[in-house]
């Protein structure tokens, strides 16, 4: 069925399992996203657009891709549907949910870096060039336990380490300034520096407490694994090499994240393809990181006491297991934090994430 203007109506021609096939999101999908939209972008971007089928020019379809992610990344849509909770109740939903993974006590999220592809840019060339020799941004993002994102930085080159973008982050000012109440940790890989508020893996670790935690927690940081995984394979664009400026690759980026977050929210199914694999390719194996230094100062490891005694305290048993709460128990109680703040101390740090 075509439209008044000639164009092919997907929406019409289309069943459910092939548009999710072809645009990755079902009729009432592509539908909540165009209303979303519908204030932000010029009347032609309305209508429903791929170079594929639907006899756009290329020069039209380059346009209304613009918009879309000019749109799509502007800060009141982005915290919409990426935004680091704050509120006791939320944060103490997270930590049942990865505490029923492995028995870690007090996760509210897990944290890494991937990489995307992009061309060679023309300027700064070098920078982009990442510790695999080929160019790209390099993207922090966390996860929830269902995969769904809370926090996502697309703006570094991939020369970048993961380290230094935790440190210009605003997710870094959530805990440290005590917006996230105390008893909220994040889990990251050894590429990141210890804190109290982000767990990493012990490099040598003993038998006993320590190789129980490391077991936990490779076991609930595998999460952040799967849901890189689960990003890219949604969105093909983000796997191979993206032949754009590394500013639009930045909002590319942000987009598929939104996107992402609405197919959780509404729970649309991944398309199941040939070929795809549920883990970041990017992933490196445990101890990946571990021969990469750890600049000192605003990143120094100084949360390695405090893990040393959360280890301890958690995990002699060989179950590894925490507060039936999943509060993390005593010792992070001692911890003093403003107990939650809402929604609207995150709006200042906007600039930082």
């Amino acid at each position: 069925m075509a439209n008044r203007g000639g164009r092919r109506d997907v929406l019409q021609t289309l069943d459910d399992r092939e548009l999710l096939r072809r645009y990755r999101l079902d009729r009432a999908g592509i539908m909540f996203v165009v209303d979303l939209l519908r204030d932000a972008i010029t009347s032609p971007t309305r209508q429903q657009c791929s170079s594929d089928d639907l006899g756009l020019s290329q020069s039209s379809v380059s346009r209304v891709i613009t918009q879309t992610l000019t749109a799509l990344s502007q800060p009141n849509i982005v915290t919409q549907f990426v935004s680091f909770p704050l509120d006791a109740r939320t944060l103490h939903t997270h930590k049942r949910a990865f505490m029923d993974i492995a028995g870690f006590p007090g996760v509210v999220g897990v944290i890494d870096g991937t990489h995307v592809r992009i061309i060679a840019p023309s300027e700064d060339e070098a920078v982009f060039v990442n510790r695999k020799n080929f160019h790209s941004i390099n993207v922090q993002i966390v996860f929830n336990a269902a995969c769904k994102i809370l926090d996502i930085v697309a703006k570094w080159p991939g020369s970048t380490h993961d380290a230094r973008m935790l440190s210009e982050s605003g997710i870094r000012q959530l805990f440290e300034r005590r917006y996230v109440p105390a008893n909220c940790h994040l889990l990251g890989d050894s590429g990141y520096p210890c804190k109290p508020w982000l767990l990493t893996p012990y490099l040598q670790p003993r038998q006993g407490p320590q190789l129980n935690y490391n077991r936990a927690h490779k076991t609930t940081r595998a999460v952040v694994e799967r849901g890189i995984g689960q990003l890219k394979r949604r969105f093909h664009v983000l796997h191979g090499e993206v032949l754009l400026r590394p500013e639009k690759v930045s909002k590319v980026i942000i987009a598929c994240a939104i996107l992402h977050n609405i197919c959780k929210v509404r729970q649309i199914a991944e398309p199941l393809e040939d070929g795809d694999e549920d883990e970041d390719e990017d992933n490196d194996e445990d101890g990946g990181e571990e021969d990469i230094h750890i600049p000192q100062g605003n990143l120094a490891q100084s949360g390695l006491p405090y893990r040393a005694n959360f280890t301890n305290l958690h995990f002699r048993d060989a179950d590894g297991a925490g507060a039936a709460d999943g509060s993390g128990g005593n010792l992070v109680g001692k911890l003093d934090g403003p107990g939650s703040c809402d929604g609207s101390m995150l709006q200042k740090y906007i600039g930082l994430v």
